[in-house]
């Protein structure tokens, strides 16, 4: 028979394991040194004392860590779907058409412009986590093998949040081919501590832009924040705007509500597709991501032609039920006569032939 002790001592150890276990390669995961990143911040004329800014205040966190835990620990399945989440089935990529875009889930997008391929905020991972074994995880599988993506000739990074910014996905892009990672200032630090060589690193700061096979992007304002551990702030985020000989895209990463929006609709638009986030709302942080309305409003401050909502679907970081954002940004747009493409994880749309819109949601929510 079991002492209370030997229970008591199988049990401490069985849990000191699962510790290890879930800390095991999160140090590598959680990118370059906080000393390392306030270097590079300190060149830019936007950040104050080795941190970015916001141009616009922003509210923070409203309500205290303790109210916020109690909501996340008591949300049960909220955010989740009923039933398993469509996909694509795999099919042979072709060349690179004029205008099309591919989803595969949150916001991870494979924009096809003027014969070009980019593949922006690309995350493959179970977690939006440093952890393989806490974390957020997927509500769907990733739709398609990352190696058997065509190749692309950049990967655009918005920012350094684990759900946007994965080790796993770009050690394995690192190997899948030689296109350069575009990224905003100082994310570059992480990419350079996961083996990417600094021949394949593109940093810029807002207004600044690389041209790559012909496209031209460029860095662009968003209303968000940073960090991947305890300090936020020092890497930079962004939006970006795309632009090919024929055709304009922007990518909205992950953003709250901007005037740069306006901005940039009048200075690179008007944009043939923009890809804006649409989840993981909430009244406690009014400025970090935007409402489903908030969103469409944006596509008309961008002179936006089609929308594609992300950042929705994929990893449960919000308090709304899973299909609320797209039934309002649904509503929302048929209001304000704003053309909208939903896509199943996987789905690739060619943006130059007209395509309805195919509520395959609602059965699942």
């Amino acid at each position: 028979m079991r002492t209370p002790a030997a229970v008591l001592g199988t049990a401490a150890g069985a849990g000191v394991l699962g510790l290890a276990l879930a800390a095991r390669g999160v140090p590598t995961a959680m990118g370059a040194p906080e000393d390392v990143l306030r270097a590079v911040a300190a060149t830019s004329t936007r950040a104050r004392d080795g941190r970015f800014r916001n141009t616009e205040p922003s509210t923070p966190l409203l309500g205290s860590n303790v109210e916020l835990l109690r909501a996340l620990l008591t949300r049960g399945r909220t955010g989740w779907p009923a039933r398993p989440v469509p996909l694509a089935p795999l099919a042979p990529p072709g060349p690179a058409t004029p205008l099309a875009v591919t989803w595969y889930g949150h916001s991870s997008v494979l924009i096809e412009i003027d014969g070009r391929r980019l593949l922006a905020d690309p995350m493959w991972s179970e977690r939006a986590s440093p952890s393989r074994r806490i974390g957020p995880r997927r509500m769907h599988p990733a739709p398609a093998p990352l190696a058997t993506l065509p190749p692309v000739d950049a990967v655009l990074i918005s920012h350094d949040h684990y759900d946007h910014l994965d080790a796993p996905t770009v050690r394995s892009l690192l190997r899948l081919g030689d296109a350069p990672f575009v990224v905003p200032l100082g994310v570059g630090e992480h990419l350079r501590c996961w083996g990417v060589p600094r021949r394949r690193v593109v940093e810029l700061d807002w207004g600044g832009t690389a041209e790559v096979a012909g496209i031209e992007l460029r860095c662009t304002e968003a209303r968000h924040f940073s960090g991947r551990g305890l300090t936020r702030n020092i890497t930079l985020w962004s939006s970006w705007g795309v632009t090919g000989p024929a055709h304009r895209a922007y990518f909205g990463g992950d953003t709250g509500y901007t005037a740069a929006f306006a901005e940039a609709g009048r200075g690179l638009g008007p944009f043939d597709l923009v890809l804006l986030p649409i989840g993981a709302y909430n009244h406690r942080w009014p400025d970090v991501h935007m409402t489903p309305e908030e969103t469409v409003r944006a596509v008309d401050d961008l002179r936006g032609r089609v929308l594609l909502p992300v950042h929705w679907a994929t990893f449960n970081l919000g308090f709304h039920s899973w299909a609320e954002p797209i039934e309002r940004v649904r509503a929302a747009a048929a209001s304000a006569g704003v053309r909208l493409v939903v896509p199943i994880p996987g789905q690739r749309l060619d943006l130059s032939a007209t395509t309805e819109l195919r509520d395959w949601w609602t059965a699942i929510a």
